[in-house]
């Protein structure tokens, strides 16, 4: 206990310390961050039920909000549940559909004025789940905080179909011509149906658990985002695993390809 104490101690002051050094850096306005790999840390930690991982990871979405606003981000997209993952057991997703359930209404009931958005294919979620969700954010639109995007069901091309889709069909009922549309679409058609209303590329991504693959996490959004892999699984990441991902941010040049 006092071992942990004083481990405690050190890593609060290394927290403030890397804090200080990055005032005045350059960072990042929209972080999208897959918390991958809680069924391998419940493994780890000696859990026969996986959902355990989820259970902790989902406790670590609000401290990883409240250190984004101690970092001066603006916008934060979080990955819970791909569309792919849709497709698990019933055993197994339902169970993990209620933990996102709970972990959402948990942020939503926060003291922080966080603006909340769940994004993705809903249409797709089993149940009353979609509806519980938006049913969860509905009280915090508007509240002018950190906007939040909770990414559930989602799939990058699914989100580009979707917007395509979306821009055809609000043309064509505003009495428009498909064939206008189409002569004339451009890349701000997409941009603009894009299911997160912020509507903003990311400039940062982070993936938890040692995967270095984005798997089509903002696939459109992300087209000059700076990527971070860290080895650390989602349940167990810390403050200091995002400054440090943020001082990786501050020493790169950015080009945007030029």
């Amino acid at each position: 206990m006092a071992l942990r104490a004083i481990r405690s101690a050190l890593e609060a002051v290394y927290v403030r310390r890397l804090a200080r050094k990055l005032e005045g850096s350059l960072r990042p306005k929209h972080v999208g961050i897959m918390l991958d790999g809680n069924r391998r840390w419940a493994r780890g930690a000696g859990h026969d039920d996986p959902r355990e991982g989820y259970r902790v990871g989902g406790a670590k979405v609000a401290d990883f909000l409240r250190w984004c606003t101690a970092a001066d981000i603006e916008h934060v997209t979080l990955w819970m549940l791909s569309d792919d993952n849709l497709h698990r057991p019933a055993e197994e997703l339902g169970p993990l559909i209620e933990i996102i359930e709970e972990t959402v209404q948990s942020i939503c009931a926060a003291p922080e004025p966080w603006e909340i958005e769940i994004i993705g294919a809903l249409d797709l979620l089993p149940g009353d789940s979609a509806r519980a969700l938006k049913d969860a954010v509905a009280p915090t639109d508007g509240r002018g905080g950190l906007k939040v995007d909770v990414a559930v069901g989602y799939g990058g091309r699914r989100e580009i179909v979707d917007a395509v889709k979306a821009a055809f069909e609000k043309h064509t009922a505003a009495g428009g011509d498909p064939a206008e549309l189409a002569e004339n679409f451009e890349a701000q058609h997409i941009s603009e149906h894009l299911y997160s209303r912020a509507g903003k590329d990311t400039d940062f991504i982070i993936r938890t658990s040692g995967e270095q693959r984005l798997s089509g996490f903002l696939l459109w959004q992300s087209a000059y985002a700076e990527v971070h892999f860290v080895e650390v699984l989602w349940p167990a990441f810390r403050q200091i695993d995002l400054l440090r991902a943020l001082r990786s941010y501050a020493d790169r040049d950015r080009r945007y390809g030029r």
